[in-house]
């Protein structure tokens, strides 16, 4: 079974052609590299967003299951017990907040990591009284997406 499983078509989408490996520290001599693959959950409404971050984690190893919305994601996590969620905070029907808040209670040990465009410091305030670990504003790098998925 491949790493990130894609909820709408058969075929699992490409890295992107500049992600170059070699050029960056992804390897198993790294402190966020895992002995066993890392379950990640995304969600976003932004599908792009989402299956293009769900991509590039699958090509480095990590175990991705996409979601859309808050709802979904709560059923994701309950049928796949992922140990990180990356999410978004404006999200429909249920905010990144809410979501983190039930997340959190069903699993205190689950890393929570917002990738949001909410950059004030009062967004990042409610962060961390939603549960989260870390936020991070998009566009995000990579490498620093790496340090919170581990920290």
């Amino acid at each position: 079974m491949p790493a990130y499983q894609h909820q709408t078509a058969s075929a699992r989408p490409k890295a992107p052609q500049s992600l170059d490996r070699n050029a960056r520290p992804y390897d198993a001599g790294h402190a966020w590299a895992a002995a066993k693959p890392i379950r990640v959950l995304v969600v976003d409404d932004n599908r792009d967003a989402a299956e293009m971050l769900a991509a590039v984690l699958g090509e480095l190893g990590y175990e991705v299951m996409v979601a859309h919305d808050g709802p979904t994601a709560l059923r994701l996590f309950s049928q796949q017990a992922p140990e990180v969620a990356v999410l978004d905070i404006g999200l429909p029907e249920m905010d990144g907040y809410e979501l983190a808040r039930r997340l959190r209670k069903e699993l205190p040990s689950l890393r929570l990591v917002a990738v949001t465009g909410y950059g004030q410091e009062s967004d990042r305030r409610s962060s961390r009284a939603a549960g989260f670990d870390a936020h991070l504003v998009k566009p995000v790098d990579l490498a620093e997406l790496l340090a919170a998925l581990h920290s």
